[in-house]
């Protein structure tokens, strides 16, 4: 790895620019529970290049969402695995970035100068769980549209705006073929967007105010 990464830096001079990032001191005392961060971002980009396979063959219609899951699972080359790593990097996702919470709000390190960076980390499980809610509807099936349905129904029954955010998300009063393709834009652009800012944003803090003492 030391030499391929000399070979890479020799054609593209990325070690002096990025010196100050890649050799940073870290304060004594850190453990394992400070890669929990970095493990969620690993998973993010892990989830993100399989969905972009997977992409290539789902077709989000009515009549050829479910079709297209089962071409995936069953025609093409690799595809089960890879799309059993994009729902498990998803699902693992969710879960390092609770720890990652729980881990930053044990050791404190919510409080100030770093309370934008606990705001980053708030929405990024957001996030996560709307794009874990939106990606569901995906397979089309029976299990995937009555969860919707109940999911969507939940959120319609919020006080002054749930009428609307029913609608919003259901593009109708009920799920159908529009909800479908409204889902798979939040999945596939929106959410993994505003995902990667988050996430850019939070990097730089970090870089900007180091990381926090040990446990």
């Amino acid at each position: 790895m030391g030499r391929f990464f000399d070979w890479i830096d020799t054609r593209f001079g990325v070690r002096d620019p990025h010196r100050r990032f890649l050799e940073r001191p870290v304060p004594e005392g850190l453990n394992y529970s400070y890669c929990l961060g970095g493990t969620a971002l690993a998973l993010f980009l892990i989830s993100a290049f399989s969905g972009l396979l997977l992409s290539v063959y789902y077709v989000p219609s009515e009549l050829e969402a479910y079709k297209s899951i089962m071409r995936i699972q069953e025609e093409v080359r690799l595809g089960w695995l890879i799309r059993s790593v994009h729902t498990w990097s998803a699902s693992l996702l969710i879960i390092f970035v609770i720890l990652h919470a729980v881990r930053v709000f044990v050791s404190k390190a919510y409080r100030p100068p770093r309370e934008l960076n606990w705001i980053a980390g708030v929405l990024t499980f957001i996030l996560s769980m709307a794009s874990g809610f939106t990606g569901y509807l995906l397979p089309w099936d029976q299990k995937a549209y009555w969860a919707t349905v109940v999911g969507t129904s939940m959120a319609g029954t919020l006080p002054a705006i749930g009428r609307i955010l029913l609608y919003a998300l259901r593009g109708g009063p009920e799920v159908d073929g529009t909800t479908l393709i409204r889902f798979y834009s939040m999945h596939v652009l929106y959410l993994p967007l505003m995902m990667a800012l988050i996430l850019w944003a939070h990097a730089h803090m970090v870089k900007r105010q180091g990381i926090s003492g040990g446990l």
